[in-house]
């Protein structure tokens, strides 16, 4: 069931997702070569704790699978291949050239935030940086078609056309998310689809749209290491960008920051 937050829902939100930016300014000032993912996810949970929060991912399972083993970690950091869930590591350094996808959610005050960003380290091919920067438009792109009286597939339509027309691909089976009291409420929200279809959209949704596109020909993000971490299946770079937008009758409104 998609839920219409209340003003009053919306500024909790906008707490939640004002710390879960902070956050990722704080780790985009400090993450370096030759830090491992393990160094960022104890840097970020002790600043979500110092201003009276709960990372949202650790100890997360899923509500679709509930026999899974529970997310161990403040933060998913994923490298490279690695699309979404990288579990971070004491033994998982990161490299000159690397680009590095880090994952945050909060909760505060009852409601969650949630937002990623890709990080470049150091000098990258240029074909990857294209990725990266083609990534974080699609979701720009797709934030400028959430407002009200869209339909929820013109998001997915813009962040897919402007992704394909690189000849990058769109991770199909990882999607954004509606997002409020839980992490993960309905809608669905896919990165690929048609104009003018799903489901009308109305002023006071909530969503987490997260483009995740590829450098190679895969369409689907495949499980390994322990069943959190997902990579793509031609073992080709992905990046991925993420905020949590409310729909507006002008203008969505971003509550996790201004990186774009």
């Amino acid at each position: 069931m998609i839920t219409i937050k209340s003003e009053r829902e919306i500024e909790l939100m906008r707490e939640s997702g004002a710390l879960v930016a902070r956050v990722l300014d704080l780790l985009q000032t400090e993450i370096a070569v030759g830090m491992t993912t393990k160094q960022l996810d104890v840097m970020a949970e002790e600043y979500i704790r110092d201003h009276q929060a709960v990372p949202s991912f650790l100890n997360y399972v899923p509500k679709s699978d509930p026999g899974v083993t529970p997310y161990p970690a403040t933060l998913c950091v994923s490298i490279n291949e690695e699309v979404v869930h990288g579990v971070p590591s004491t033994k998982r350094v990161i490299r000159e050239g690397d680009i590095v996808s880090v994952d945050c959610g909060v909760y505060k005050g009852g409601y969650h935030g949630d937002a990623a960003r890709t990080f470049v380290l150091g000098v990258i091919d240029e074909k990857v940086q294209l990725l990266v920067d083609a990534t974080s438009e699609s979701l720009a792109r797709g934030i400028s078609m959430a407002v009200a009286g869209n339909r929820l597939h013109d998001i997915s339509s813009a962040i897919e056309d402007y992704a394909r027309s690189f000849g990058f691909s769109v991770i199909e089976n990882m999607v954004g998310h509606g997002i409020g009291s839980e992490l993960h409420e309905d809608p669905a929200v896919p990165n690929y689809g048609r104009k003018n279809t799903g489901v009308k959209l109305r002023e006071g949704m909530t969503l987490a749209i997260e483009p995740m596109i590829a450098l190679g020909r895969s369409r689907r993000a495949v499980s390994r290491r322990g069943g959190w971490v997902a990579v793509t299946e031609d073992g080709k770079p992905s990046a991925h960008f993420e905020h949590t937008i409310v729909v507006r009758s002008g203008q969505a409104e971003i509550l996790t920051g201004t990186f774009l």
